[in-house]
């Protein structure tokens, strides 16, 4: 995965995240800190710009931060626990089996759903974030570490799928790995040899389909019956509801059948 690189935000107010994973990532880191002095010093840190450039990169964000003096900047690091192999595996095979998550990530986001339907945690829990500073402080995290975190948040409300690299794979390599359609598992014990059958073509053609050429030189099947008369319409059922009248949506219901019938009469 090729680390990623973001430009330091402008100094301007303070700022909260306007996401719910902008949020919930500092929700997560901030489960670790021993006291709330430093969250709030580097806080205020991250409104007044005093963060460079952040990197990005997998299990790791690091900047310089300084408290003013860009000549004294102390090197920041956070590393964030990577997913396991097996976590990552379950989000591959959920991403493949759904086409709206698979649009999302192609978009830079990142469905809510895709943690609680993989089972896989993709905010870090209690031990997992280390902060690495070369400050003097012996706070967990330091005000640098802290700054860092609060415009990472900043960073995930504009581009939520960021949260894969900090867990370790960027959104391309989960979408690479996700199983193909109809891909037969590897893992399981099932045995391929009746979902071939099950997607044979009843005149032979096997599962792998038929060529362009051939099939457009087949003639074309005689088209279907014509309908037969149309019946009274036989209409739905419908239930009183609030602010619903019920009688003239039945009538609504009839007109349209009644032209429908009538186009279906038609030479």
């Amino acid at each position: 995965m090729t680390p990623r690189g973001f430009p330091a935000f402008p100094p301007g107010r303070a700022r909260r995240p306007r996401t719910w994973w902008g949020a919930a990532w500092n929700r997560a880191w901030e489960a670790d800190a021993l006291d709330d002095r430093p969250l709030r010093a580097g806080r205020r840190l991250a409104a007044a710009g005093h963060v460079g450039p952040i990197t990005v990169s997998a299990g790791r964000l690091a900047a310089a931060v300084h408290d003013g003096d860009t000549e004294q900047a102390y090197a920041t690091r956070v590393r964030v626990a990577p997913l396991g192999d097996a976590d990552w595996h379950r989000l591959a095979a959920e991403v493949a089996a759904r086409a709206g998550h698979q649009a999302a990530l192609l978009a830079g986001q990142l469905p809510r759903d895709l943690a609680d339907l993989s089972g896989v945690r993709l905010l870090p829990g209690l031990g997992e974030v280390t902060p690495d500073c070369d400050c003097p402080e012996w706070d967990h995290p330091c005000r640098h570490a802290a700054a860092l975190c609060h415009q990472v948040s900043w960073l995930l409300d504009t581009d939520p799928a960021l949260l894969l690299l900090i867990r370790g794979r960027d959104a391309a390599t989960l979408l690479a790995a996700a199983p193909a359609p109809g891909r037969v598992d590897t893992e399981s014990h099932e045995d391929p040899a009746p979902r071939a059958a099950a997607v044979r073509h009843p005149d032979g053609p096997d599962a792998a389909g038929t060529a362009a050429a051939e099939a457009y030189a087949r003639p074309a099947p005689p088209p279907p019956p014509p309908p037969g008369p149309a019946g009274a319409p036989i209409l739905p059922l419908l239930p009183p509801g609030p602010d619903v009248d019920v009688d003239a949506l039945r009538r609504l219901v009839a007109v349209a059948a009644d032209r429908a019938a009538a186009l279906l009469r038609q030479d």
